[in-house]
């Protein structure tokens, strides 16, 4: 009798070796499947975001900027992916900006674009000394930065005949934007998905525009992108953009959707309902006599808000009282 318990163990043993491989199969085939759907959906918000505002015509040059983070590392590999299969032919020239920061390893980005058969161009110029001689310690280095940056990359497009600069920012630097002009700049502006640039000889555009950040984690993580690190911006701890990103997550942890929302009322502006004189002739509205649908509503409450409030399983007034703890 006391010999059975150690028989039944030892069988349980030897059932679970057994057991072992096909487990470990279903969890690579459950691992594959959950990559391709990234991939799909990847590449399917890409090329909504292509159409949606006319990023890519047939005959344009591609300019895609590649810092060697996760950001544009995605957007080269997921525009070549598309780039196979549209019916829109166009050119794809990859173009990284050694800023001669120190311990950049300068011969990273040259080799994958090589093995991955991408055409491109490396530009050098030492924007880094720059930066350190005219920002102080512990001040803020981005704006200077992406000035002298954008400077470089306008004279590069020129040089490649690109007609389109390609660049690698996401659904959450949109947001992430727009919540720091309505902040500390007292604007309604975020990043747009395309526009031109300020010296108005190029078209600028962010194919990115409907992705999320974490799932571009995922999909660097599933590539193993060789990343190359910034000790410019990445070695600042303590910007505003960081905090209004943690400020982002936390919101999207304790009201998921929230995130989505505020993303789609990006595309739904309505500038009647706002302050904006340039906007709207507040001085020449008069009473018509016919009803507009479109009309103020101040005494009433707003259906649609009201509903979306309750699906999200909040008042509108705990809602107000989370922003003021």
């Amino acid at each position: 009798m006391e010999e059975r318990p150690r028989e039944l163990s030892s069988q349980s043993a030897l059932l679970s070796v057994a057991e072992a491989p096909a487990a470990r199969a279903r969890d690579s085939r459950r691992a594959q499947f959950e990559s391709n759907k990234l991939v799909k959906r990847l590449q399917r918000q890409v090329g909504q975001a292509i159409a949606d505002f006319a990023m890519i015509e047939a005959g344009d040059r591609v300019m895609v900027c590649l810092s060697g983070g996760k950001d544009s590392y995605g957007l080269l590999e997921i525009l070549l992916a598309l780039q196979q299969r549209s019916p829109v032919r166009f050119e794809i020239v990859a173009v990284n900006l050694d800023q001669k920061q120190p311990g950049f390893p300068a011969d990273v980005l040259p080799r994958y674009l090589t093995e991955r058969g991408v055409r491109f161009h490396i530009a050098e110029q030492d924007t880094y000394s720059v930066v350190k001689r005219l920002i102080p310690e512990g001040a803020t280095m981005c704006s200077l930065c992406s000035r002298l940056r954008r400077g470089v990359l306008y004279r590069v497009a020129g040089e490649l005949g690109a007609t389109k600069i390609a660049l690698g920012h996401h659904r959450d630097d949109l947001l992430a934007t727009f919540f720091l002009n309505l902040f500390f700049g007292g604007r309604l502006k975020t990043m747009p998905p395309k526009l031109l640039s300020d010296d108005g000889k190029h078209v600028v555009i962010r194919p990115l525009a409907y992705m999320r950040e974490h799932d571009l984690v995922r999909y660097a993580e599933l590539r193993r992108f060789p990343l190359v690190p910034c000790t410019l911006c990445g070695s600042q701890k303590n910007l505003q953009r960081r905090q209004i990103a943690l400020m982002l997550r936390e919101w999207e942890r304790k009201y998921p959707g929230r995130g989505d929302s505020i993303f789609n009322a990006l595309a739904k502006v309505e500038t009647s309902h706002l302050l904006d004189r340039k906007l709207r002739d507040f001085a020449a509205i008069r009473t018509t006599g016919i009803a507009d649908p479109a009309g103020d509503l101040a005494f009433d409450v707003d259906p649609l808000l009201e509903a979306a409030t309750a699906a999200a399983g909040t008042s509108l007034g705990e809602v107000i009282a989370f922003e003021h703890d």
